[in-house]
């Protein structure tokens, strides 16, 4: 798998910093540097231009997306093409939908949270009322703030996978992006068998249509009527609520980790991430991150050279 896109001037200092003690001592003609993870070969050109080669560049390169998208508002789809920013157009906003989302990806820390929704046209001036957007929109207080009401009101499906599921089942064979399909298939069929009257089904696209099919084919129930978008948490009340609803949970979920640790837990995959790593293999060992961190992450092995010796 190779994902390459060109990073914003205020992406690439991040970029560097993040990498710096792992820089390999040759590269390649006219690169700034490249590192060699066990699963992914990262690197950076002058031209601005980051290439992620290997098995694992999806979950390497999503962890920079998602940095764009925060920080510059640019949507790069999972293959490295990008889509221009247009006017938004909530085209969905009006129609009654089911739609998913999920949280957690790219948290090295806690489960991963996926949720799908139904929304009816009759609740759709409750959520706007509300103030519900996309969820990495939102701060983590009002998400706290809105989400109890949200749950009492939406019908919603929601399915958590933990830690220890997560590593038990991961294989080269089974990528973050198969994960997803395969949990926002779980959530959307759960919602469709409950018989609701929507009009669409939508999921924030995260992987070409095709490719999506081609990671659920296994399940024993499919949802195939699905409308792909992307930014689909700004077109569309349900994703968006699914999104709040998700980013609620795991919220609750890390704040039960952070008291049964005795720390609190970061989120992200940063170096705060990897300082807090170390701390809870010294005090509870190293295979206590089995149960608490995707151990697929390459914070793992950054934790494990900062052990002490």
């Amino acid at each position: 798998m190779t994902i390459v896109f060109k990073v914003s001037d205020n992406i690439k200092p991040l970029m560097i910093e993040f990498y710096r003690d792992r820089m390999l001592d040759k590269k390649p003609p006219y690169s700034i540097f490249q590192v060699k993870e066990y699963d992914c070969v990262i690197t950076l050109y002058e031209s601005g231009k980051v290439m992620f080669q290997g098995i694992g560049a999806d979950i390497e390169a999503s962890y920079w997306i998602e940095e764009e998208r925060i920080k510059n508002g640019r949507i790069i789809n999972p293959d490295g093409s990008e889509k221009k920013n247009t006017p938004e157009k909530r085209i969905l906003f009006h129609e009654s939908t089911i739609g998913s989302d999920e949280v957690g990806t790219g948290d090295f820390f806690g489960p991963i949270v996926v949720t799908a929704t139904y929304v009816s046209k009759e609740n759709i001036d409750f959520l706007i009322d509300l103030g519900v957007r996309d969820s990495k929109k939102i701060t983590d207080e009002k998400i706290k703030k809105i989400a109890p009401s949200i749950i009492k009101k939406i019908p919603y499906s929601t399915y958590i996978l933990t830690n220890t599921s997560y590593n038990q089942n991961w294989s080269e064979d089974l990528n973050m992006n198969k994960i997803k399909a395969i949990l926002h298939n779980k959530v959307l069929v759960s919602m469709k068998n409950k018989n609701y009257p929507y009009e669409k089904i939508v999921v924030d696209q995260f992987v070409y249509p095709q490719k999506y099919f081609e990671h659920i084919k296994s399940a024993k129930e499919k949802v195939t009527d699905i409308t792909f978008t992307t930014k689909a948490e700004d077109k569309c009340l349900s994703v968006a609520a699914a999104s709040i609803i998700s980013r609620y949970i795991f919220l609750g979920e890390m704040e039960k980790l952070s008291k049964e640790l005795g720390m609190t837990i970061p989120k992200g995959a940063g170096p705060q991430v990897d300082l807090v790593g170390i701390r809870i293999a010294e005090k509870y060992g190293f295979d206590k991150l089995y149960e608490v961190a995707k151990m697929n992450f390459k914070n793992k092995d950054k934790i494990k050279s900062g052990l002490k010796k």
